[in-house]
């Protein structure tokens, strides 16, 4: 007997947005392996969000954007479905809370009598030894001379100060490199990774988020399922977009370097002033 022969069918409405994913996957004979090879999302954060599990994901917002995916994945409509996660989001999820501290803490040390005592006799010589030492100066009618104002600072345990030499101005260092900079237009998924395959940067970006990529990064890379929501500029000019949308890329390297090359060595665009209209693609090479 097949998986869900002589269940009671439930309509679509009546179902959960998890429930809803699942099925177009079976519809569509596949596995939530496959699926998670598909997005690039871990197979346990899918199945939580075919069961309605929230707590195991790690916030609402990457909730929001592994359901996105999923979508796209198995053909839903990402908006209908999105909107229908965020109500299930708002009245389910729960944050997991943090363990107490069940350390004992230590009452802060407060300096003994004995070495209070002392510290105020100490202060009290050194205030009684300054008032000597200036009203003799005054009553000598001036400046004591070098001699003897070096003996007193001498007594008093102060150590000369050397004449400050005129400052020199530190020569600017030269500016290098170029700031290559990813902009999302809409919710996407990015990791950005480096030439040994450290993360430099993993998350659900939002409309409008910038990330600068450090320009001292050692060939840095870029994993991306929607490459045709990010646009990237150079220095402020834009460059050719990463990718299609139709399918997600890997290993693409997006240091300054590797995007001139990757244009044919062309210079970028510079992007016009922001006048809240969408920036216009770059053409495409030839």
């Amino acid at each position: 007997m097949g998986e869900g022969e002589g269940a009671v069918e439930r309509s679509p409405a009546a179902m959960t947005a998890g429930e809803r994913l699942r099925q177009a996957r079976e519809a569509q004979g596949l596995d939530l392996a496959e699926v998670a090879a598909r997005t690039r999302i871990p197979q346990r954060h899918l199945e939580a969000i075919e069961t309605s599990n929230f707590s195991q994901l790690p916030s609402t917002t990457y909730a929001m954007g592994f359901g996105r995916s999923y979508a796209r994945a198995v053909g839903v409509d990402e908006v209908a479905l999105a909107r229908d996660l965020r109500r299930e989001l708002d009245t389910s999820y729960q944050r997991r809370e943090p363990k107490p501290d069940l350390q004992p803490h230590a009452p802060p040390r407060l300096p003994s009598r004995g070495l209070a005592t002392g510290g105020l006799i100490a202060g009290g010589l050194i205030l009684l030894l300054l008032a000597i030492w200036f009203g003799t100066t005054l009553l000598s009618g001036g400046d004591a001379p070098p001699a003897q104002q070096a003996t007193a600072e001498s007594e008093l345990g102060v150590m000369p100060v050397p004449a400050a030499s005129p400052a020199v101005a530190a020569p600017a260092a030269p500016v290098t490199g170029s700031q290559v900079t990813l902009t999302a237009t809409d919710e996407v998924w990015v990791r950005v990774y480096d030439a040994a395959g450290k993360t430099l940067m993993q998350k659900t970006m939002t409309a409008g988020e910038r990330y600068d990529v450090p320009v001292d990064a050692n060939g840095p890379m870029i994993n991306v399922g929607r490459p045709d929501k990010l646009t990237v500029t150079i220095n402020g000019s834009s460059v050719a977009p990463l990718g299609s949308g139709a399918r997600p890329i890997k290993d693409i390297g997006v240091s300054a370097q590797a995007l001139r090359a990757r244009d044919g060595g062309a210079t970028p665009a510079p992007v016009a002033a922001d006048t809240g209209a969408a920036p216009a693609p770059a053409a495409p090479q030839g």
